[in-house]
């Protein structure tokens, strides 16, 4: 039987692996990226050093660089997902770094923000949401601005406007999706939002008597950096929820100076005829006028108007 080395040096040295071998060394060292790691250490590289390397010159051009091969980081091709390769010099080896590439920190970072956003029975479509995604004309302009307004107050989680704004209009309006999309931005300053459906949260509390997890919920909406109640005066309001719940809620809020969004097809006037009057049909003008006047002192009102979108 012939020794294995000799069988590797006749293989070596046949006409068509040396020529297929001078093809890869030539594609390898006309790749740009190459180029300019063989450049960037010219003084410490000789033809050696490249030799011995270029199985991991070969590794290198194979790969996806800066995400031009992959579609998406579920379809990357690299040895490691997400990872792109560089090239390094150490002790005259020739070598393959792994950093994260681009997709993947894009991914990461979003990863990242959505969990700054706690919602609570808001729908996944609305929860999507973008700036870039609102369809502005004039009859939504103002709300547009005024997020804005906001947004370039808030700088961090430390730095935030005092005052969130009442969105009020009718129904399909884009309210939630505002909202939703105001929530996003604030992510991606790593500040931590929470999104309120009122009507379903109300019954939630009803429930979270029986559970005993009621002030543990309240204590929970109430804390955050910022609460965002997206369409109050939607739910069949009691004096109980009124006053024990949101007025508790918001009380805390005016006093910690906590920024306060929420939406309504009402609006301050039409808001407080509807506190006004509980469940059972009693009218208890007082105890609305004082809820109000929290959400006074926590918001600007705005109003939204256009097409219905949902149709």
């Amino acid at each position: 039987m012939e020794p294995i080395r000799e069988t590797m040096k006749r293989v070596v040295n046949a006409p068509a692996f040396s020529e297929r071998y001078n093809e890869m060394r030539k594609e390898v060292l006309e790749h740009p990226g190459v180029q300019q790691f063989l450049e960037e250490h010219s003084s410490e590289i000789d033809k050696g050093i490249v030799d011995r390397g270029m199985h991991k010159l070969y590794e290198f051009i194979g790969q996806s660089h800066d995400c031009n091969k992959c579609p998406g980081l579920g379809e990357c091709i690299n040895h490691l997902k997400g990872f792109e390769p560089h090239l390094v010099l150490e002790r005259g080896t020739i070598g393959i770094d792994y950093v994260k590439c681009r997709s993947k920190t894009n991914h990461d970072n979003k990863r990242q923000a959505s969990a700054m956003i706690h919602s609570m029975f808001m729908p996944k479509e609305v929860m999507n949401a973008t700036l870039s995604g609102f369809e502005l004309d004039d009859s939504r302009m103002e709300a547009f601005r005024a997020v804005g307004a906001f947004l370039d107050e808030a700088t961090g989680p430390d730095n935030l406007p005092e005052k969130g704004l009442f969105l009020y209009g009718k129904f399909g309006i884009g309210k939630s999706y505002l909202l939703s999309a105001v929530a996003n931005e604030l992510a991606e300053m790593r500040i931590k939002s929470v999104l309120v459906f009122v009507p379903e949260f109300m019954r939630e509390m009803k429930q979270a008597i029986g559970d005993q997890t009621l002030q543990e919920k309240i204590d929970y909406v109430k804390k955050a950096d910022v609460l965002m109640l997206d369409d109050i005066g939607a739910e069949a309001m009691s004096s109980w929820t009124r006053d024990e719940v949101l007025g508790t809620i918001l009380h805390y809020r005016m006093a910690e100076r906590l920024p306060t969004f929420m939406t309504s097809n009402f609006s301050y006037s039409e808001l407080q005829h509807h506190l006004t009057y509980s469940q059972r049909g009693e009218k208890e003008d007082l105890k609305a006028a004082r809820v109000m006047e929290r959400i006074r002192a926590l918001t600007t009102p705005v109003k939204m108007d256009g097409r219905n979108r949902r149709n």
